[in-house]
């Protein structure tokens, strides 16, 4: 797996994806080792849930932009991948989203793997267009990608839709597999009155929402829709837990609708005290204006809290109205502020909403069934590589071929 984030570096979902995908294929017989970046603090080397982590040390001049510490992420990712290959040659590489697309396809080329990738989101979709230089760099990469993967897995419909009708993947090329959560994370002991006292009193409600700082993760609605709320409940108070650059401009919208103490901006919060937010949480909410899938979705599910999401993107292929989480139109206050009046004033609808959304994440978005039919994806591509002949760009090496070998992937 090659993947520019891996805990404890989470910038977004991708990193908890990568992660748990990596522990359940572990369990399931594969040997899979991580090439990621460098988080401060962690080990250049280590073996974690079964898992090995390759974090890279040796990028560390400093660049002058984005775009230049991408392509020196790329060498080092590389460097990283090559040394293990030497030691330990793998079947299959699989690379998540572009940031790592020049290291996945020179390993394509130069080992002869056949290559994966997984496509979180597109530029186009969270920009809505392609309008900049850097996004017309970034979509050609994207493309680059998907169009060299033997295979792209994509975590929606929605995104399905959009890979075909943005970049012409072909349909039998692309294959729709789900995000997941365990559910056992969230099965521990827990007092909650001392947090719950932190942020509101006994009385109030609270409403969590969790993500980046970015323009289209929608907080800006939710901020848009805190008054009208607070005028049926009084004293519901708003945590927001994430960062970005979107986040002085979210503070100064909050001045500006005078509701600073309804509102908290948390930023970076540890894994430890996140769970906890979720199990005091009221109501989970996602305003987002994209949202390929919507993992925040699963957790807060998981931690057996009331979800409220827009409509957009994957969010409806797992949240069904009324049924186990509230769909409301995407970019509309009025719809956002209708959504989560319903389940702060219906204690027995969000029970029901409760009980529902937690049986559907212990049965169908589980990892180990992620897992499992992700790596039916590996066997159908070394089938067919295995296949092509000694002339096949991306060939299977020998040791996948061979019965009862121990898969590799990287």
């Amino acid at each position: 797996m090659l993947s520019w984030e891996y805990p404890p570096r989470i910038i977004g979902g991708l990193a908890r994806v990568v992660a748990e995908l990596s522990k359940k294929m572990v369990k399931q017989g594969w040997e899979v080792h991580v090439v990621t970046a460098d988080h401060p603090g962690t080990p250049e080397h280590e073996i974690a849930d079964g898992v090995h982590l390759h974090r890279v040390k040796t990028q560390t001049d400093p660049t002058p932009d984005f775009l230049t510490w991408v392509h020196r992420l790329n060498y080092g990712l590389l460097q990283y991948a090559i040394e293990v290959h030497r030691k330990t040659p793998f079947d299959i590489v699989h690379a998540h989203d572009w940031m790592v697309c020049d290291a996945a396809w020179t390993m394509k080329k130069g080992f002869g793997l056949p290559m994966i990738a997984t496509m979180h989101a597109t530029e186009a979709g969270r920009m809505k267009g392609v309008h900049s230089d850097l996004q017309r760099y970034i979509n050609q990469i994207e493309w680059r990608l998907s169009f060299e993967a033997w295979k792209v897995i994509v975590n929606s419909q929605h995104m399905r839709n959009e890979m075909m009708g943005h970049f012409g993947t072909p349909a039998d090329k692309l294959e729709v597999i789900p995000n997941g959560i365990d559910p056992e994370t969230f099965a521990f002991e827990f007092d909650p009155k001392p947090l719950r006292n932190q942020y509101a009193a006994e009385w109030e409600q609270i409403v969590l929402f969790v993500g980046r700082m970015v323009l289209e993760k929608g907080v800006q609605v939710m901020l848009n829709a805190i008054p009208a709320i607070t005028a049926e409940c009084p004293g519901a108070k708003f945590l927001c837990v994430g960062t970005g650059y979107y986040l002085d401009d979210l503070k100064r919208q909050a001045d500006n609708l005078n509701i600073n103490h309804n509102v908290k901006f948390l930023g970076y919060v540890s894994d430890h005290d996140l769970l906890r937010l979720y199990k005091i949480a009221d109501c989970v909410c996602i305003p987002s204006l994209y949202e390929p899938f919507g993992i925040v979705a699963l957790e807060g599910m998981a931690a057996k809290a009331p979800v409220v999401t827009s409509d957009t993107g994957g969010l409806p292929d797992f949240v069904e109205h009324m049924a186990n989480g509230v769909l409301t139109y995407t970019d509309n206050t009025q719809s956002l502020t209708w959504g989560i009046l319903q389940v702060l004033r219906n204690p027995d609808l969000a029970q029901q909403l409760r009980d529902e959304a937690y049986k559907r994440v212990s049965t169908i978005y589980n990892w180990n069934v992620i897992a499992k039919r992700t790596l039916e994806v590996y066997e159908q591509v070394l089938a067919e590589a295995g296949n092509m002949g000694p002339d096949g760009v991306a060939s299977t090496p020998k040791q996948a071929l061979q019965a009862g070998s121990t898969r590799g992937a990287s």
